[in-house]
């Protein structure tokens, strides 16, 4: 059995906000006294956007306190927000926070035995009484080589599969001082490239005084933040896209040319079941519209397999959205129903149909992977070095590269692929 940890470790679910947001906890976990705790704390960060999420995470708790039994562990993030009661009933869980609560330095002085009498297990409000997102200043995200920012939070949509508006509450912008402020700081710790997140990130502004978009955001960082190389937008909502974020795409080319959208499906009638707000051809158009503005940029996208009702000719228009959209970045959700969600109360499509569909739509997102790296052979990129020998380029392809120090941009040749990522080599090595 492993020994108790020391200290502070957070074990992070889900998005690319958790991954922000676990920084946050740590820092505050620690503020609070946890760090200096005899046998350590385990915070678990928790995503909720499937049952496996959050199944594996159950499972993790499990396995941390046979591992870590006189730790102190508790749980948080959107399965803890949506289902309290199912991590309250683990004997593994000292503390349970809801998504507000997490981020908050006194309710860590809440665990059993550091200094309070009355304990209540639970600290879970409701979410959508929360009606602002602060900027929380971070200095590093650790053990990442670009560093993820938080936007915006919450969600005003209530997309008909979607737990996760249950989990994170309405959306809420963090003001753009505050964005554009925690930004340079990052850069001023040597980040080369910062990434902005949000749970509906196209949905940013409304909230604030002068109701600014994206797009006015992504811009304000640019110009107010020079030193920074490169800035890269997680997934987006294309039918919210504003025309200063397309200005910005055409013109700004420390705005890395990858764009991840949520598509969810190809079929309109799917799509109007699941209450998404573009059809098809919407989604096609606005590909091409962007590779007009940007040549070269790289489309990745979330498709569910098997979402109730779905025909196998409804299915067939999801397989071919990837050719038609040029996708590149697929990431393949088999359906599965989250309790409380109108999807659940609908025709289900059988458990094995759902996972043939999910394995051919992950088979087209594979050749068309292949097809985009046969495609670059022979090009000059700029590669962000992730760990040694292995990095990112400005399209977020994942490519092999013998140089330079995570966080470091390397410039290199294309010399190949195998398959599964670019084979580079740096300009310097190339023309020695």
């Amino acid at each position: 059995m492993a020994a108790d940890p020391k200290g502070v470790e957070v074990v992070t679910f889900g998005c690319r906000l958790n991954t922000y947001e676990s920084e946050v906890m740590k820092r505050e976990a620690e503020a609070a006294g946890l760090g200096v705790l005899k046998n350590g704390a385990i915070i678990f960060n928790t995503c909720a956007v499937t049952g496996e999420a959050v199944r594996q995470a159950k499972q993790s708790i499990r396995k941390a306190r046979r591992e870590n039994p006189n730790a102190r562990i508790i749980v948080t993030g959107c399965a803890a927000q949506t289902k309290p009661d199912d991590f309250v009933a683990m004997d593994e869980v000292d503390l349970v926070l809801g998504n507000e609560e997490k981020l908050q330095r006194h309710n860590y002085r809440a665990l059993p035995d550091f200094g309070v009498n009355a304990f209540e297990k639970a600290r879970v409000n409701d979410i959508f009484s929360v009606r602002e997102t602060a900027s929380h200043m971070v200095d590093a995200i650790e053990g990442r080589a670009r560093a993820f920012i938080q936007v915006q939070n919450g969600c005003d949509h209530r997309c008909t599969f979607c737990i996760i508006p249950y989990g994170r509450g309405n959306s809420r912008s963090v003001p753009m001082g505050g964005v554009v402020e925690q930004v340079r700081r990052l850069a001023g710790n040597g980040y080369a490239e910062v990434v902005l997140s949000g749970v509906d990130m196209t949905s940013y502004g409304p909230d604030l005084p002068g109701a600014p978009r994206l797009g006015k955001l992504v811009k304000a960082i640019l110009k107010q933040v020079p030193e920074l190389k490169r800035l890269r937008l997680s997934s987006i909502d294309s039918i919210e896209a504003d025309d200063d974020l397309l200005d910005a795409i055409a013109t700004e080319a420390r705005l890395m040319p990858h764009l991840h959208l949520s598509l969810q499906s190809g079929d309109d009638m799917i799509l109007k079941r699941m209450k998404r707000r573009h059809l098809r051809d919407q989604s096609i158009r606005f590909c091409e519209d962007v590779r007009k503005l940007r040549p070269g940029i790289v489309f990745g996208a979330d498709i569910i397999a098997g979402f109730p009702t779905e025909t196998d000719a409804m299915f067939e228009n999801s397989v071919r959205i990837v050719e038609e959209c040029g996708l590149t970045h697929l990431h393949v959700f088999p359906f599965s129903p989250r309790e409380g969600t109108p999807a659940a109360r609908m025709p289900q499509v059988r458990r094995e149909v759902v996972k043939q569909r999910a394995a051919r739509l992950r088979a087209a997102g594979e050749t068309a992977y292949r097809k985009h790296l046969a495609s670059l052979a022979g090009t000059s990129q700029s590669i962000l070095v992730e760990r040694e020998g292995l990095g990112r380029t400005e399209g977020f392809t994942l490519a092999a590269i013998k140089a330079g120090q995570p966080g470091e941009i390397v410039e290199a040749v294309v010399t190949g692929h195998d398959g599964g990522r670019l084979l580079a080599t740096p300009n310097a090595a190339r023309a020695a």
